[in-house]
This record gives C-alpha cells, sequence and structure tokens, in this order.
C-alpha cells in the first residue's frame, strides 16, 4: 500500500445521533414488544450525554498539550512532552529546519523553538520551546499494549492549519507495518507496531495527538493510505498513529542524550537496491555494499547477492526487506535466502541493530 503524510481528521458524524440510532435498532431487533423500545429510547439520552461529557473532559485535559508547528515551508502539529518545553513531532514535519514558530492552544502569539534533534528512521523528532507560556502542560502517554481494536479516539492538531481542531473515531487495527512515501517530503521510513485509525489523514495533523477516554496520547497521527484508483488522493478512513511506546522511546532519548541511541530497529548491514526479472518484475534485493564488521557480512553474505527470503516472507523489492526486518529485533537470528552466480544459498543472520 502507498502510504502519504497528511493529517488527522474524521467523518463529520454526529456521535450522539449514531448513539441514539444504534440503541433504537438494537432494540428493536433484540425482542418484540413495546416495553423494551420505550425503556431503550430512554436510555439513549442518557448514554449520549454520558459520552459527550467524556469527550469534554478529554479534551478539556489533553487539548493545552497539543500545539500547531509552522516552519519556513511546512505546517504540522505537536505534542508538548514535559515541562521543560520539548515536544515531540514527525521528522517529516520539521524536515531540514532547525528554528521554528509554535503556537499554542491558549495564545495567537507564535513561540521560537528549535530543533533538539530527529530521527528520519522512526519519523520522531523533538523540537524545544524558547520559554514556557502558561497554560501549556505536558501530555500523559499511555501504554501502547493496552490499545485495542474498536477502542474511541480523539485526534487532536491541526488540519489544513485549523489549529486546536478535534475529530473522533475509533481504533482499526493494530501492529500494522507500514511504508511511508520519500516525495513530498516523507522520510520514507518503515513504521512497525502502527495504530490503524479511522481518522482521515489530512496535511497539518502529522505530529498531533490520537488520545483514548483516559486522556492519554496513545499515539501520533503520521500516515494516510492511498488509493492509486483514485490518482492517490487518501483512502477515507484509513491513517496510521505511531504508537505511544515507540514516542516515548525515542522522545525519552533525544531529550535526555540529544540523540537516539538505542534504536530497537533490527538491520542486515548492507545497501541494497531493487532487481527485476526477465519480465521486469521485481524479483529481490541486490547486494551493492556490505557494513564491514555488519550482521550480513558475519553471516557471509556479499556484493552481488540477490536476497529473496528473510525468514518466512518472500523479498521483492528494498521496501518489502524493511518491512521484514521491521518485525525483528537485534540480536534475532534470521534465515536469510539468497541467490549467488544462479544458486540459492541460506544463511543463518544474528541481526544488527540500525
Amino acid at each position: 500500500m502507498d502510504l502519504s503524510r497528511r493529517c488527522a481528521r474524521l467523518r463529520a458524524v454526529a456521535a450522539v445521533t449514531a448513539l441514539g440510532c444504534a440503541a433504537v435498532v438494537l432494540a428493536g431487533c433484540s425482542e418484540a414488544g413495546a416495553p423494551v423500545q420505550r425503556t431503550a429510547r430512554a436510555a439513549a439520552p442518557r448514554a449520549a450525554d454520558d459520552l459527550e461529557s467524556d469527550y469534554r473532559r478529554v479534551i478539556d485535559d489533553v487539548l493545552p498539550s497539543v500545539v500547531q508547528i509552522q516552519g519556513a515551508d511546512d505546517l504540522g502539529s505537536g505534542v508538548v512532552y514535559d515541562n521543560k518545553g520539548h515536544v515531540v513531532t514527525n521528522a517529516h514535519v520539521v524536515g531540514d529546519q532547525r528554528t521554528f514558530r509554535v503556537t499554542t492552544a491558549h495564545s495567537e502569539d507564535p513561540l521560537p523553538a528549535k530543533l533538539v534533534s530527529s530521527y528520519p528512521e522512526q519519523d520522531l523528532a523533538v523540537v524545544k520551546l524558547d520559554r514556557v507560556p502558561d497554560g501549556v502542560q505536558a501530555a500523559e502517554f499511555g501504554d501502547s499494549a493496552k490499545v485495542a481494536v474498536g477502542q474511541i479516539v480523539l485526534a487532536m492538531g491541526s488540519p489544513l492549519g485549523l489549529s486546536s481542531s478535534v475529530t473522533q473515531g475509533i481504533v482499526s487495527a493494530t501492529g500494522r507495518t507500514v511504508t511511508e512515501g520519500s516525495s513530498g517530503g516523507g522520510t520514507g521510513a518503515t513504521l512497525a507496531n502502527m495504530v490503524q485509525t479511522s481518522a482521515a489523514i489530512n496535511p497539518g495533523n502529522s505530529g498531533g495527538a490520537l488520545v483514548n477516554l483516559d486522556g492519554q496520547v496513545i499515539g501520533i497521527p503520521t500516515l494516510a493510505a492511498t488509493d492509486p484508483n483514485l490518482g492517490d488522493s487518501a483512502a477515507p478512513g484509513i491513517g496510521f498513529a505511531i504508537p505511544a511506546s515507540m514516542v516515548t522511546t525515542v522522545a525519552g532519548q533525544i531529550v535526555e542524550k540529544g540523540e537516539v541511541t538505542d534504536s530497537g530497529r533490527a538491520a542486515l548491514g548492507i545497501t541494497g537496491r531493487t532487481v527485476v526479472d526477465s519480465g521486469y518484475r521485481a524479483a529481490g534485493v541486490a547486494v551493492v555494499e556490505v557494513r564491514d564488521g555488519g550482521a550480513a557480512q558475519r553471516a557471509g553474505l556479499r556484493s552481488g547477492d540477490v536476497i529473496t527470503e528473510v525468514g518466512d516472507s518472500g523479498i521483492t523489492t528494498v521496501t518489502s526487506l524493511a518491512e521484514a526486518l521491521a518485525a525483528l529485533r537485534p540480536g534475532d537470528r534470521t534465515k536469510v535466502t539468497f541467490t549467488r552466480d544462479g544458486d540459492e544459498r541460506t544463511a543463518e543472520v544474528t541481526l544488527d541493530e540500525q
């Protein structure tokens, strides 16, 4: 699937109305008789009011932690990481720039900020406000292991430059591995364990917050699926967020050390390129160069080999190789199948860290 960076927005569906209709339909289908229908209709407004109260509470708690980030050429969102003014966002939002203007939820006056460090391999970055104004508070990040399909989430950010926007959806899936496009400012990163959400992705919301009803940030909205049958426009309702666990791992290292020193991402230690067969179909990854002392060299791979499998995953392109490695960890041992001078061979490789 082709992916492009955009920012999160949800369909304009009234949650209160949807909940009320669902209750009526459920009552009508579950059991016949007027008393059951009257009971369901009476309960629906109270349930809707409870959900609306939850939304309002979460918005009041979390929106002061979400900011708009403006660079020279790009606009995105960010989440306040701590009370020292560190803000986590996407690497594709900051790009190659080092200074930014940051607008908070309670102020129209942009605040100056500087880049601390960017980690494009995971599409994350941290910037720091020159000063921390009143009303700005650090977000609470949730436990990625507890994120469940069907969970209601709120997306907060600045889609299309509309700062402090809030929309609603659900978690559609977890554990997705996706690859970001490298055109239009994208990093080209392959990202594992992504949270899929029904939120659509629009420019400007990248780097914002995907929040549960406990007021915890469970992800950073980053990517949207694109549909080649619709001219590569965004596929409605298929968006992806970097899970909170990865966000805090990367941001924590940047804040403490100024860089990422423990990525947790597996590496084979090669430079490769996609090769095609006689029918011009992608057929594997040719090893262009092996890193001295790296995983591939230790396992006996060399320049000119063509990798066709990693573990049980077929490899046809550089992207498919990156996706296979994204499911593994540094130190894992895996089988690599490759061809050399027309002969198929295998090697057991202990993976390095990227």
